[in-house]
């Protein structure tokens, strides 16, 4: 089906082949979604929890104002936002890399879709958790990591998983900033080529295989650390 010769040929460039270019825009569609995840978890994981916190009414606040700033503007807005906004308004951001600006709008916009996923796993428990943990002397900061966090993520796994796959897809969105991902690779080399059919069916194949492969890590992860009794749905709303 198709004529797949173009993958053998010189792009005239950096790369020797169409083949070899389209492994390195697959580097960095996954760079791009594995460090973009690991800030989402950081500070998403940060929000849901002061999102819960029974004393401080203000961080409360500002919690609920990040999730609903985050989550309700578009992704293509948000990246356009660091790409030219953020640089023109904070001076030492202008030499930022937008490889790292666009990590920072996938990691915060996803970032709230998962504080709201740890919001509602700290919530599913039941409160004679957190007065068994003040019982025994710990403080806020102790009973959330020794009591409250470990079964909390446990429960929470299913959405986790979800949203692991939405970034990867999600960063396709790094081409509107010209990062060499995917995306990018196959709107260029469809141009060069005129070979539209079989450039995005082999893409397609590389994000399929990319997909599948974190579903089954995290279904293992889910697997091993799903707890009986304990369902917590997706948070976050839409796309």
């Amino acid at each position: 089906m198709g004529n797949w010769a173009w993958l053998t040929e010189d792009p005239g460039g950096k790369y020797p082949t169409y083949w070899e270019w389209m492994l390195s825009a697959w580097g960095w569609t996954v760079s791009v979604a594995l460090v973009a995840l690991v800030v989402a978890l950081v500070l998403g994981s940060l929000v849901g929890i002061i999102r819960t916190l029974p004393d401080n009414p203000w961080l409360v606040r500002f919690g609920n104002a990040w999730v609903e700033l985050f989550r309700n503007i578009p992704l293509l807005v948000q990246i356009f936002l660091w790409y030219h906004v953020i640089p023109a308004l904070v001076p030492f951001m202008k030499g930022v890399p937008p490889f790292i600006l666009v990590v920072l709008a996938l990691g915060f916009f996803t970032s709230a879709r998962i504080a709201e996923q740890v919001r509602s796993g700290i919530q599913a428990l039941p409160k004679g958790q957190r007065y068994a943990g003040m019982a025994v002397g710990f403080t806020t900061p102790q009973y959330y990591r020794y009591v409250i966090l470990p079964m909390a993520y446990r429960i929470i796994m299913p959405p986790l998983t979800s949203e692991t796959m939405n970034i990867f897809k999600n960063s396709s969105v790094a081409f509107a900033v010209s990062i060499s991902e995917m995306t990018m690779y196959a709107m260029q080399v469809q141009e060069e080529t005129s070979r539209g059919v079989e450039v995005y069916l082999a893409v397609t194949v590389l994000y399929v295989i990319s997909a599948l492969t974190i579903n089954r890590i995290m279904s293992y992860i889910e697997r091993k650390t799903r707890v009986p009794g304990f369902i917590v749905s997706a948070g976050g709303g839409g796309h």
